[in-house]
């Protein structure tokens, strides 16, 4: 029987997504992923090295699906926000692989060869932009981009009551916070 390496890859980071999305890392169990992905442990220790290694793949596979979801647009931080904000919605495994993976590897995330491209790419462009004045340059724009991300998961992760969110009523106030803080005369 000849074994398909990139499919059996693509299970195994199918059910790397859905048990580290749950568990995180410390909890994640490589017996129940490899069950799920109907490979065995051996085959995935040869493929990423290490538990940590297939957590880090995991999440740069994720990250490359959001990048083809969501492109970025620097000329236009409120479209992107919203854009990001309802992908997030739409795969909630991605925010809590994210956070996991953020709480238990703190700063390697942004090394990640596919995040470290990215985020340096949305620094130049956001830098440009700025130059261009297309965007109000009164803050940096590395703190930018960290406050773009920051509205966007803030609303998701900490709504301010415990109702439901209203994902309307959230999408719209992101919406309009990034419209401000790229256009501050925008609100006059």
């Amino acid at each position: 029987m000849i074994r398909d390496a990139t499919a059996t890859r693509a299970r195994i980071l199918e059910a790397a997504t859905a048990e580290f999305a749950a568990h995180g890392l410390a909890g994640a169990r490589v017996d129940r992923l490899a069950e799920r992905a109907g490979a065995n442990k051996e085959r995935i220790y040869a493929y990423f090295g290490s538990k940590e290694g297939l957590f880090d793949a995991t999440v740069e596979e994720n990250i490359e699906h959001l990048l083809d979801a969501v492109p970025f647009t620097a000329e236009d931080l409120p479209t992107y926000a919203v854009s990001l904000f309802d992908f997030n919605v739409g795969h909630p495994e991605f925010t809590r692989l994210a956070l996991w993976h953020t709480l238990e590897r703190p700063g390697v995330m942004f090394r990640l060869p596919h995040a470290a491209e990215s985020t340096g790419r949305k620094i130049v462009a956001l830098a440009a932009a700025q130059q261009a004045g297309l965007v109000d340059d009164s803050v940096p724009p590395e703190r930018l981009l960290e406050l773009v991300l920051g509205l966007v998961h803030a609303g998701l992760l900490i709504p301010a009551t415990t109702d439901v969110i209203d994902l309307d009523a959230q999408r719209e106030a992101l919406r309009l916070a990034l419209q401000r803080i790229v256009d501050p005369k925008s609100h006059k």
